[in-house]
């Protein structure tokens, strides 16, 4: 049972700062942030869980139905992770590229601690063990002094790598070209990774860094152990509430200018490009076939196909689609039903994941898996993993990746452009990082 409590409170970036520093001093923590976005769907503005009461860590193997029987033994407040090889778990697949990461493949928690923020006010869900803490928790938040710079012994060199070349990308999307002329599939998410070893981070300071650049709305700062997750993730995966599920995936991209006319100008053709809308308009079909298994017959509904969104780096295209569920579906089921989403992997969905793990280099991990929660009531609220830094602090590996949707459309060097301009505030953050 949890005790609650709740506070009047101005969420402005200092306590945001103060909540971060206070949340990754525990063994686990995740924090979500909405950066204030214009979004619908939006329960809270922030999120913070820290301390785990209980725990589930496991392998793909069956990691589903233990996920189910974690959560429906619980029912509570539960965060983590799903990473993009589940995908073994659901289908006969496979994950046998490189992973310098090592994540597990899921990994969920029952905090004893949750803080919900809304527009001006915090509610403590403390488990009762922990109730007579909330005071003295929010005196130590509250009167914490940040360091306006991080200690220099934080932070190392990183010289950034890149698992495949720019010659071998070219020939690997040239593959992926004739798998889609062939017909084996109409669209695949094709990933690269740029690495770094032997780097020592300051997580908190390259998640506020980033942050900083792209405001987005589903910014997520996990920390399970060693493991971290600094993420600037624009995209909604799924979201449960009651019996209401929507999903919206992310398929479109242009990048922002500093001109605001010739910025309106790039949003305008974005919406116009036949492509980047083709690619959106096939993950949505993808999306509402995914959603059909277990929706109420004819409830699958396309609330918003191919609306702009503009974000710090980008510009990008956004469709809503809605569903009613069937009463005997639970919450666990419905990321059985759609995982790994659609944006990421392609169309057919099993051809695509298959083509993706031949051609790619890396294991993607976290990368394209989500992180969210469970709440009391069975509904859920998980993001999509991408624009993201991920460290492996045990053995000092940092990684992001970056992608692209490839249709018969697709020009390869300018899918190329698209990966660099995804990647740039990353390589922006840790190389500033390793200058301090």
């Amino acid at each position: 049972m949890r005790s609650q409590h709740k506070k009047k409170v101005i969420l402005d970036d200092t306590l945001k700062q103060k909540l971060l520093v206070w949340g990754a001093s525990h063994e686990h923590c995740i924090w979500l942030d909405s950066n204030d976005f214009e979004q619908n769907h939006s329960n809270f503005k922030a999120v913070l869980a820290v301390d785990a009461f209980t725990s589930i860590r496991t392998d793909d193997f069956d990691a589903f139905s233990k996920l189910e029987e974690y959560q429906s033994t619980t029912k509570d407040w539960l965060f983590g992770y799903l990473t993009y090889d589940l995908k073994n778990d659901l289908e006969r697949l496979s994950s046998n590229n490189h992973d310098g990461l090592h994540f597990p493949e899921l990994y969920f928690f029952q905090p004893k601690k949750v803080l919900l923020f809304s527009h001006n006010e915090v509610e403590f869900h403390y488990l009762n063990m922990v109730s007579d803490e909330i005071e003295e928790d929010w005196v130590t938040i509250t009167e914490m002094v940040l360091h306006t710079e991080s200690n220099e012994t934080t932070s190392s060199p990183v010289k950034i790598h890149l698992r495949t070349s720019k010659d071998s990308y070219f020939s690997k999307l040239s593959a992926m070209l004739e798998h889609i002329e062939k017909g084996n599939i109409y669209e695949a998410n094709f990933c690269q990774e740029f690495f770094a070893e032997g780097v020592q981070l300051d997580p908190v300071e390259t998640f506020r860094h980033l942050n900083e650049l792209s405001k987005p709305p589903f910014a997520t700062f996990l920390k399970m152990e060693h493991w971290y997750a600094m993420s600037a993730s624009p995209e909604r995966y799924i979201k449960k509430t009651g019996r209401e599920v929507i999903s919206q995936p992310i398929k479109g991209t242009a990048k922002r200018l500093q001109d605001p006319d010739q910025d309106k100008k790039m949003a305008e053709h974005l919406v116009a490009n036949e492509k980047e809308r083709s690619e959106n308009i096939m993950i949505t079909d993808l999306v509402r076939n995914d959603l059909s298994r277990m929706a109420v017959k004819a409830s699958v509904i396309v609330e918003e196909l191919c609306k702009v969104y503009s974000f710090e780096q980008v510009h990008h295209l956004i469709s809503t689609i809605r569903c009613e569920l069937r009463p005997e579906v639970s919450v666990v089921d419905v990321l059985k039903n759609t995982f790994p989403m659609g944006s990421m992997t392609g169309a057919p969905k099993i051809s695509a994941m298959k083509i993706i793990e031949s051609l790619e280099d890396s294991k993607r991990g976290l990368y394209s898996g989500a992180v969210g929660y469970f709440s009391p009531s069975n509904d859920c609220d998980f993001n999509v993993i991408i624009r993201s830094i991920l460290y492996n602090e045990q053995n000092k590996y940092v990684s992001f990746s970056v992608g692209g949707a490839i249709t018969a459309n697709s020009i390869p060097e300018q899918e190329y452009e698209e990966c660099l301009i995804k990647a740039k505030a990353m390589r922006e953050v840790l190389e500033k990082d390793s200058s301090q």
